[in-house]
């Protein structure tokens, strides 16, 4: 990946089993220096374009649609946010259902339910007595349109439509279905989904990015500093 050619080396001293002194150093990538670049993008938001990730797309697809070369996929991945590609990239939905298998062990507990999410609730004024989509477990429960209300009725808002809750003291999820089950099955689905959304950076910033990227990455000047893309680190007495 282009990208490990922008990281600084380092002067590090020696674990290898041939060395022969405590002495011997090795010049290597300084991986840790890209903490410097998330702080980075963490300023510079407005550079930014939403991006779904469409099933089956990879880094380097998406570079090459973007930019017109696959070899800026770091830069892809960088923007989006995404520090470990195999855990972080969504899957195809081909692949769901034996991740979630895998993890869960059977469908039985695939099928199991993993938490219940809130629907909408209103008053006929069109108030939002409850949010939707708020995790929850199943003894949730709130107060009926008779304790807050009155004769306010409380409509609920489904996938279903439109319906409206009988006139009580007490709303629960066995009894008035205020909220859905959610399958560990499902779960993971809705978690791979939020993965497709991504942030990618604006075409027209390209070459200002990367030009920065090498501005970042580089050594200031310290007791370290050998060159802007070379430093030092202390030799101790360390053995294998």
């Amino acid at each position: 990946m282009a990208y490990f050619n922008n990281l600084p080396n380092i002067l590090y001293q020696s674990v290898l089993p041939d060395k022969s002194s405590t002495g011997d150093i090795i010049e290597i990538k300084n991986i840790f220096r890209g903490s410097k670049l998330f702080d980075y993008l963490k300023d510079n938001v407005t550079l930014f374009n939403k991006y779904v990730i469409e099933d089956g797309e990879r880094p380097d697809t998406i570079a090459q649609e973007v930019y017109g070369s696959s070899k800026y996929d770091y830069v892809v991945i960088l923007t989006a946010g995404v520090t470990n590609i195999i855990d972080e990239w969504p899957l195809q939905d081909y692949q769901m259902y034996e991740l979630a298998l895998s993890k869960y062990g059977s469908e039985t507990k695939m099928n199991e339910i993993h938490h219940y999410e809130t629907q909408e609730i209103k008053d006929s004024n069109g108030r939002q007595i409850l949010p939707p989509n708020l995790i929850v477990d199943e003894t949730f429960k709130i107060d009926g349109s008779s304790l807050r209300f009155g004769g306010n009725k409380f409509i609920l808002i489904s996938e279903q439509g439109h319906i409206q809750l009988d006139d009580k003291n007490e709303y629960t999820i066995s009894t008035d279905n205020i909220a859905t089950p959610i399958t560990n099955y499902e779960f993971e689905i809705t978690k791979n989904e939020e993965r497709r959304n991504i942030n990618i950076l604006r075409q027209s910033y390209l070459q200002v990015f990367i030009n920065d990227l090498r501005d970042v990455l580089r050594y200031s000047r310290s007791s370290s500093y050998v060159s802007g893309m070379l430093a030092t680190t202390d030799i101790t007495n360390i053995t294998s």
